[in-house]
């Protein structure tokens, strides 16, 4: 999806406001958008992958489960999606402005709060399923990449699952966040808060914290910075005997999430290959890059 495709389903959205002034905030797995006090995330087709609109729901029932935990966290301004012209549009009310970055240490907070969470009641929070978005990548990328590397990375997705499928988790199971990066995490006036909650899962709660391992060892994460984040949290997943598990499996997912962009921008196309040829070579720490 396009951001022109985007601003077609927001406009037919009507959700109030010029569809045309929207300011786009970010553009994935989801198009989102600022109009007025209105955050609207506009997903990809649930024609194409109907689990999208499954997903939409959850996400906001999430949201209505932190809040009645006190956990800060985003508010939905609408307890269901819409389904606009195939697209499943769900609406937040606006946080204010930030007043700093995110750092890793904000995120430790926040997790703390989740992984102590009990289980919602009424709410079917999945597992964790890190792999399960490869196949759809990988047909959306096509023909843009090396059919040997699409083999290749079906090979390391099945191996990491049955890998992952007889760990032993250091922590006790339960609800995470699922994707627990500092860009999740928004510093208004009064702290810091929980964004972006499509990934909410019950599972182990290492998942939360191999994100930043991964991030000091592939993206330059400062060693003060991933330090202060172990000294927020409590514990080093790097600890843990399963956390090569993990690593190599969102390594894998991180591959396939960046093919799915490589028919349509040149650049996804060249950090796939620099990815991949990483993983082909065994050379934990080739740095990766956003595109």
């Amino acid at each position: 999806m396009d951001e022109a495709r985007a601003r077609d389903v927001l406009a037919q959205a009507d959700v109030g406001g010029a569809a045309s002034g929207a300011e786009l905030l970010a553009l994935g797995e989801n198009a989102v958008f600022a109009l007025g006090d209105l955050v609207v995330k506009v997903g990809r087709s649930a024609e194409q992958a109907p689990e999208l609109l499954d997903r939409a729901r959850r996400e906001l029932g999430i949201a209505s489960y932190l809040a009645e935990h006190g956990v800060p966290a985003v508010r939905a301004a609408k307890a269901e999606p819409l389904l606009v012209d195939g697209h499943p549009v769900t609406l937040w009310h606006r946080v204010p402005a930030a007043v700093r970055p995110a750092q890793p240490r904000d995120l430790a907070g926040l997790l703390k709060l989740v992984h102590a969470l009990p289980a919602p009641t009424g709410l079917d929070l999945p597992r964790r399923e890190l792999l399960g978005g490869v196949e759809r990548w990988l047909r959306l990328a096509g023909d843009a990449i090396d059919p040997a590397d699409a083999a290749y990375l079906r090979e390391r997705r099945d191996g990491f699952a049955t890998a992952a499928g007889v760990l032993t988790p250091h922590l006790p199971l339960g609800p995470i966040h699922g994707d627990a990066l500092p860009r999740n995490v928004h510093i208004g006036p009064e702290g810091a808060v929980l964004v972006d909650l499509e990934t909410f899962s019950s599972d182990f709660r290492e998942h939360d914290l191999v994100v930043m391992a991964l991030s000091r060892d592939r993206y330059g994460l400062p060693d003060a910075a991933y330090d202060g984040f172990v000294d927020a949290y409590g514990w080093d997943v790097r600890e843990w005997e399963g956390c090569a598990v993990l690593r190599g499996a969102r390594e894998t997912a991180s591959c396939a999430w960046v093919a799915q962009h490589a028919p349509s921008n040149p650049k996804a196309l060249a950090e796939f290959e620099r990815r991949v040829a990483s993983l082909r070579d065994g050379d934990a720490e080739v740095r990766w890059y956003p595109f």
